[in-house]
């Protein structure tokens, strides 16, 4: 069965080749059995996807992901429709299980062909299975080309287990990659299909178990999971009846340098709208009337250099949220010193990190939330650098910093520093100003009610993340950070 409801644990590409030979052998399946199930889950989205569809191209490649393709191939020849088969490279040299398909498809008449120059007219749609899970390093010149007029044709492309070129690992461009329409992965999801540039080339991400997941399972351990509704339903339970203001966290929000006093009211506000019971801001001077003025329920002090100010805020607060609006003046540097010492959770956003890269320390008592430039700084590395990697580059933070770790992209991880998750919630319109103090402000709020720093950091990315794709149901072009308020009260908020 194809499904798009995708499974919560993901795996390394080796993990899944080796679990399904084991998870086949505890089944007393043949691998072939395996293939032709691949074969049979993506014909069977194809013709559910593209049901007037009367011919198609399959691209196969010289490995089992050709081998998947072949069984494709066949069963559309069987169901009537016009296939044109190209086989990239000598179909003569295929082996194993994949040469068995081959021999099944040339025994139903079919033909092989080497690839042209050009897309055949008569192609509806086209299957890619030229590059599977296997590729390291980057594509060679002639998959490459290869890839190029296909993307180049205009067609929709369904991709077998991971567009050819796409690392299953990181999500990650080996040099050139395909861009699919639809994308049918097997027994285990790849994590690299649910972060880096995976969201841009996968399209819809299907996930077929081929009746061995539950086996699968068994035997290998996730590398990563996805977060999923249910987690967050059980991080937030309902409200005892007899609940006050003091027993939902009190949450201080320090920022918002000259200028910058909108970033420091969206974290207090974000903070107040998941569930905090009192919020209190330390700004500088000029920012207090502005932020009194659009929401009255938030506490708001201006701070020029009173170190027993800090410290009484300190005192009260449970979590502190740093970072929102901060600059790296004098006057940051200042506020952010008196928050050095404290043993309280803290939140660390914006330029509480760049701040941090110039002093890294570790501790275990925060929440940092970079994003890939403030991650580069933090790493003393490349943007270009992270993202090759994103789960080694949120390991590598949480193993120099301490703490949780939230990096922030197309598909964000998290790293408690025993497992990683990430969210495949959100999309485009997120790329706005204000969006990182928002999430900022409902981890902090999240914290002060009693979560874990990893539930806190984990359960804030989802709701954040899923408020944004609510809110972009009217269009992801154009939506405020501020637009998330009235999703994110619903979503702290589960039935």
């Amino acid at each position: 069965m194809v499904t798009s409801q995708l499974p919560t644990h993901l795996y390394r590409a080796e993990q899944v080749r080796h679990g399904e030979q084991l998870a086949a052998r505890a089944m007393q399946l043949e691998m072939y059995q395996l293939m032709e199930r691949a074969g049979q889950a993506v014909f069977s989205h194809f013709r559910l996807q593209y049901p007037e569809a009367a011919s198609l191209l399959v691209c196969c490649g010289g490995g089992n992901n050709g081998g998947d393709g072949y069984i494709v191939a066949r069963l559309a020849r069987e169901s009537g429709l016009a296939v044109t088969l190209w086989q990239l490279g000598q179909p003569e040299r295929l082996s194993g299980d994949a040469a068995r398909a081959r021999d099944a498809w040339l025994a139903c008449g079919g033909k092989i062909t080497l690839p042209e120059s050009k897309i055949p007219d008569s192609a509806e749609v086209i299957v890619d299975a030229l590059l599977g899970t296997g590729l390291k390093g980057s594509v060679r010149e002639d998959s490459a080309g290869l890839i190029s007029l296909i993307n180049q044709a205009g067609r929709p492309v369904v991709a077998v287990d991971v567009p050819s070129g796409l690392c299953a690992d990181t999500g990650n461009i080996l040099g050139t990659v395909i861009q699919a329409q639809s994308t049918v992965t097997f027994i285990g999801l790849k994590q690299g299909l649910c972060t880096g540039q995976a969201a841009q080339y996968c399209g819809e991400v299907l996930f077929a178990g081929l009746g061995v997941d539950d086996a699968f399972r068994q035997q290998v351990q996730p590398s990563a999971y996805r977060i999923c509704q249910d987690a967050v339903r059980q991080c937030l339970p309902p409200r005892g009846r007899t609940a006050h203001k003091g027993d939902h966290g009190r949450v201080l929000c320090a920022g918002g340098d000259v200028g910058m006093a909108g970033a420091i009211r969206l974290a207090a506000e974000a903070c107040a709208r998941s569930g905090a019971g009192l919020t209190a801001v330390i700004t500088q001077p000029d920012n207090v009337l502005s932020i009194v003025t659009a929401r009255p329920e938030i506490m708001v002090q201006g701070w020029q250099d009173k170190a027993h100010e800090i410290s009484q805020r300190l005192e009260w607060a449970d979590v502190i949220v740093i970072g929102p609006g901060l600059g790296q003046s004098d006057w940051s540097k200042a506020l952010l010193f008196h928050f050095d010492a404290t043993e309280k959770t803290m939140v660390v956003d914006a330029d509480g990190l760049n701040l941090l890269a110039l002093s890294p320390d570790y501790k275990n008592n925060r929440i940092m939330t970079p994003h890939p430039g403030e991650a580069a700084r933090l790493l003393n590395t490349t943007v270009a650098a992270v993202e090759a990697d994103r789960f080694a580059a949120a390991k590598s933070l949480q193993q120099k910093f301490g703490g949780v770790v939230v990096l922030k992209g197309a598909g964000t991880l998290i790293n408690d520093g025993r497992q990683c998750w990430v969210c495949t919630a959100g999309n485009p319109g997120m790329a706005t100003g204000g969006m990182g103090d928002v999430l900022s402000g409902i981890i902090g709020a999240l914290a002060g009610q009693g979560l874990s720093l990893s539930e806190a950091a984990r359960t804030g990315v989802w709701i954040h993340s899923t408020a944004a794709d609510l809110c972009a149901r009217e269009g992801e072009r154009g939506v405020l950070a501020s637009d998330l308020f009235p999703y994110i009260r619903q979503l702290v908020n589960p039935r």
